[in-house]
């Protein structure tokens, strides 16, 4: 990596510059991008998945790591030649033109998996979403979000921050927030500073029916979290299933935490 061109004369050489509509921010430090490297690994050979590399400074950094496969998935086909020039011809490098909306991760890679990824913030919480709930499950999953984000994954009951995204992020996985990241850092500045979440997969996380239904009930409690769980459950089963779940119907949507979340989502199987 150390003969290549630095990432800002790749891109004047391209004539590349961020697109809005694809919601790019750029991080050209390779300081940076080596140091949220470190906090993913140590990966061990296992594979590891890109999502939305643009220039490839996060690429850099994952193919001077102990990563085995580095697999791309990039949407903007201007950046694909770009990222050929990192390629050494070993085939440890893997670039897939294509939405990481629709990619099936299991035919990108084998075994277990770690993503590691600047998440195009428009589609950052959509992707996260995916990789927790969907069929297949990552290793681990280190990825960069805009701090509001971030926060919302790792927020507990009571918090301003807590939510959908914070009850269905720790039913499947660990996360915490492990770097904060200034809005100057990237190129260009975004309007909002960015934080990096690692999250770890649960052994004991809900099977899928579980998540099903788990996603109902925070999509209802939450949808009208100014109301009384009674109220915004009714389509549910309203005070009968929070009775059911051992929960105080009279209570809002903030201030139960995970444990009772599941059991309203149990609850809802059994009625």
């Amino acid at each position: 990596m150390t003969s290549l061109p630095s990432l800002r004369e790749q891109l004047d050489a391209h004539g590349l510059s961020a697109k809005k509509s694809f919601g790019q921010h750029f991080l050209l430090d390779l300081n940076v991008t080596r140091k949220i490297v470190r906090l993913a690994g140590p990966f061990e050979g296992r594979s590891v998945i890109e999502v939305g590399p643009g220039p490839g400074g996060l690429t850099r950094a994952l193919l001077e790591s102990d990563a085995g496969k580095v697999v791309l998935v990039e949407k903007d086909p201007r950046f694909i030649p770009l990222l050929g020039e990192l390629d050494d011809g070993t085939g440890r490098l893997r670039i897939v033109e294509g939405d990481a909306l629709k990619v099936r991760e299991a035919d990108l890679v084998e075994g277990p998996a770690h993503l590691v990824s600047n998440l195009p913030y428009n589609v950052g919480t959509a992707l996260l979403i995916k990789w927790l709930t969907g069929p297949w499950t990552p290793h681990a999953l280190t990825l960069m979000f805009q701090k509001e984000v971030a926060e919302r994954v790792v927020a507990a009951p009571g918090d301003d921050a807590y939510g959908r995204l914070a009850v269905i992020s720790q039913a499947v996985a660990d996360a915490r927030i492990v770097l904060h990241l200034p809005a100057a850092a990237f190129t260009p500045p975004p309007k909002v500073a960015s934080a990096v979440v690692h999250l770890v997969p649960r052994a004991d996380r809900p099977d899928r029916e579980t998540l099903k239904r788990l996603e109902r009930v925070t999509a209802a409690a939450f949808g009208q979290r100014r109301k009384m769980l009674r109220s915004s459950l009714k389509p549910l089963g309203g005070a009968t299933l929070c009775e059911a779940a051992g929960i105080d119907p009279e209570v809002r949507a903030e201030t139960v935490d995970l444990a009772g979340f599941l059991r309203l989502a149990g609850a809802l199987a059994a009625g």
